[in-house]
């Protein structure tokens, strides 16, 4: 009984792994362990053999007995392998599909054909384009408008081609080809060519891939293909490699089916230095990480992300050492991790990488010298990323950094010399050097999208790209809802400024302020500054749905923000921006029209949440700031710091921001900064006489 029990415990602690943040953690960092570990056996461990590829062979050796060519076999399985053809599964449902559309379009249109003394021309044309994908002009339509004996014949037609192209198979990348040939075989029919041109149109949408590739079922049949594969024997007393020849890959591999290399001796004090070390660094790295940088150490996900952004440094730095220890891109995961996470733990990883670097070249000074350098300055040319460039220029500083620490090097150990060999050994170096960074700021901008795509990591780059004039939720606001988008600019200026006055992030806060109010995309003219023509179409409305389509905004503007992939602080910023704030000006019009008992003010107010960072809070204020200083008759610099400081008052006394981090410091401050750019905009302006001004004009014409 007690051992069924253990394990049901066992099973509901694995079903809950989902569920258990911290055992995730412990097994990213177990698996990232693994990892690092085996990949430093690997490249670290002292090799104990007599024989390595591509060197002389210290004697002519022969096989002692009869042993499998594995090499030669696994060569001779793959080649058969590769023969076989690929499986592709057949769908008989999509041909299905598609007839099915058709026949209920012909269905359709001979029933509005039947309709003949009950609707005009014209209606029957408009409901047959209806039933069609596309957009066809009436005169095409109208072709239809015939005999049922006529449609059935294209329709059977139609359904007898559709049956052959699909029956053929249409595998990815051939939907082209096969409407192509649809086109084609359309083109023959004995009908007229504006019907031609409605079957066209009505198959296109109808083509979709009916092969699939069955990747299981192609490695069963190649894996059968390498099972008939004989395997090649290597015989006794067969010439292996004679002495003073080089050792090639497959003579290295005949040796080790014989057999002949295994008896080296693992180097088990080393493995165990080598893991105590790696247990201390992990250690101290998780002290640091879960002080300097909260928000990684709590998130599996962001743990997941800096361990592979590791591998991938540490794989590079493994291969680059083949070359040159010099060539060793330490920056490309620095860069990635400064981008990504900030400096803090760049800092910390490029110290680690680092030691890394020292264990891979076996201690040399001079390497983890460039390695170290070259990590600090690759961190400090990223860290106020503005632009893409930025990144190149890095990879820039980079190379630079790495040259002058490689002449230092040369001349502090006094390996400068005038002599040849010395002369080719320092370019090699410095070649090394300055391609390192070339090659580390490459492979950042190549990795940095796709790591911000699969791990869903907002960065600078992405808030710059989110900020181009040239997105197409900009440009769709600017042509559907053109008062929305300059409300939006202006509240993007207020809120920067503000954000940098109290060291909030303003590249977020500047992006936030520029999406916030996307949702209005949806009714852009029921709201006020997009009614150019003075039409209001509240004054239809009750208040009680005016402030349903009102508040209803934020909503509809995280729906439009997912279509469009917006990452998830801006998603935060477009929900959060009016948290539960009441929509005073359709609450004060139910008033004025009922009993005031039987109005409740939570129906007039908006779906929240509140606003949860500094970001969204700022954007909330700037936002209210911005319509209410737009609304005064005459905005005077008095007027406009009371219109301020009354509308920043109201939101703290709703209780609006609560749930943010903002002080009472901060939002005098943020309210200073809203004053003074207002008092630019709404400034006093002198009024020309209109004699003086046309006096002037002539005299400057």
């Amino acid at each position: 009984m007690k051992k069924k029990t253990r394990l049901g415990d066992i099973f509901d602690r694995s079903v809950s792994f989902k569920d258990n943040v911290r055992l995730q953690k412990l097994v990213l960092v177990a698996v990232l362990f693994l990892t690092v570990y085996l990949i430093l056996i690997f490249v670290s461990m002292p090799a104990r053999l007599d024989i390595s590829i591509g060197r002389p062979s210290p004697g002519t050796i022969y096989a002692p007995r009869d042993a499998e060519d594995s090499y030669a076999t696994e060569q001779l399985r793959e080649e058969e392998a590769q023969k076989v053809s690929e499986v592709y599964d057949y769908d008989p449902l999509v041909l299905e599909g598609a007839l099915a559309e058709i026949d209920h379009f012909f269905d359709e249109v001979v029933a509005i054909n039947e309709k003949n003394d009950e609707l005009e021309r014209a209606d029957r044309i408009e409901m047959i384009q209806e039933l069609l994908p596309g957009d066809l002009t009436d005169d095409t339509v109208a072709s239809l408008l015939t005999g049922e004996e006529n449609l059935r014949d294209l329709q059977e037609r139609l359904n007898n081609t559709v049956s052959e192209v699909f029956e053929d198979g249409i595998r990815e990348n051939e939907t082209e080809a096969a409407r192509r040939r649809l086109t084609q075989e359309i083109a023959l029919y004995p009908s007229s060519a504006d019907q031609k041109r409605v079957a066209e149109e009505l198959v296109k949408p109808l083509v979709e891939v009916n092969e699939f590739y069955n990747e299981e079922a192609t490695e069963e049949k190649r894996e059968q293909a390498r099972e008939e594969v004989e395997p090649v024997i290597i015989l006794r007393n067969t010439l292996i490699v004679s002495e003073g020849e080089p050792v090639t890959e497959h003579q290295y591999s005949q040796l080790e089916d014989l057999g002949l290399i295994r008896g080296q001796r693992a180097d088990y004090p080393a493995y165990v230095g080598l893991f105590l070390l790696l247990v201390v660094v992990f250690v101290l790295v998780g002290i640091y990480i879960s002080i300097f940088a909260k928000e990684v150490f709590s998130s599996p996900r962001l743990l997941l992300l800096m361990g592979v952004v590791l591998v991938i440094t540490l794989i590079f730095c493994v291969a680059a050492n083949y070359f040159s220890g010099y060539l060793i891109p330490v920056a490309i995961g620095v860069i990635l991790l400064t981008v990504m996470f900030g400096y803090k733990l760049a800092l910390i990883i490029n110290l680690v990488l680092t030691l890394t670097v020292g264990l891979i070249t076996g201690g040399d000074f001079s390497y983890m010298t460039v390695a170290l350098t070259g990590g600090l300055v690759s961190i400090y040319a990223v860290t106020r990323l503005s632009q893409r460039s930025d990144l190149a220029r890095a990879g820039f500083f980079v190379a630079v950094t790495n040259a002058v620490v490689i002449i230092s090097t040369y001349l502090f150990f006094g390996n400068v010399s005038l002599e040849y060999d010395s002369l080719i050994n320092f370019s090699y170096s410095m070649m090394a050097g300055v391609g390192n960074g070339i090659f580390s700021s490459v492979v950042a901008i190549g990795f940095l999208p796709y790591l911000e795509n699969y791990f869903g990591v907002t960065t600078p780059i992405t808030l710059l790209e989110l900020s181009n004039p040239n997105h197409p939720l900009l440009k769709e606001m600017l042509l559907k809802a053109p008062g929305t988008y300059y409300h939006s600019m202006m509240v993007s200026n207020l809120s920067e400024s503000a954000a940098e006055t109290v060291n909030a992030d303003s590249l977020l806060t500047r992006v936030g302020a520029y999406y916030h109010d996307i949702g209005k995309l949806k009714r852009p003219y029921f709201f006020s500054e997009n009614q150019l023509s003075g039409d209001n179409p509240h004054s239809r409305l009750t208040p009680n749905l005016s402030s349903l389509v009102i508040g209803a905004h934020p909503k509809d503007g995280v729906d439009i923000g997912k279509k469009h992939r917006l990452p998830e602080p801006i998603l935060d910023i477009v929900a959060q921006h009016h948290g539960n704030s009441m929509v005073s000006f359709f609450y004060q019009k139910a008033l004025e029209s009922g009993s005031r008992e039987q109005i409740s003010p939570d129906k007039f107010r908006y779906e929240g949440p509140k606003p949860q960072t500094k970001e969204a809070a700022i954007i909330m204020l700037a936002d209210a700031v911005e319509a209410g200083v737009r609304s005064l008759n005459k905005p005077s610099s008095s007027r406009v710091e009371t219109m301020v400081r009354r509308m920043i008052k109201d939101k703290l006394e709703d209780g609006q921001l609560d749930q943010s981090d903002l002080t009472l410091k901060e939002l005098d401050q943020i309210a200073e900064s809203f004053i003074y750019i207002m008092a630019g905009i709404y400034h006093q302006r002198i009024e020309y006489p209109e004699k003086t001004l046309q006096a002037e004009l002539k005299g400057g014409a």
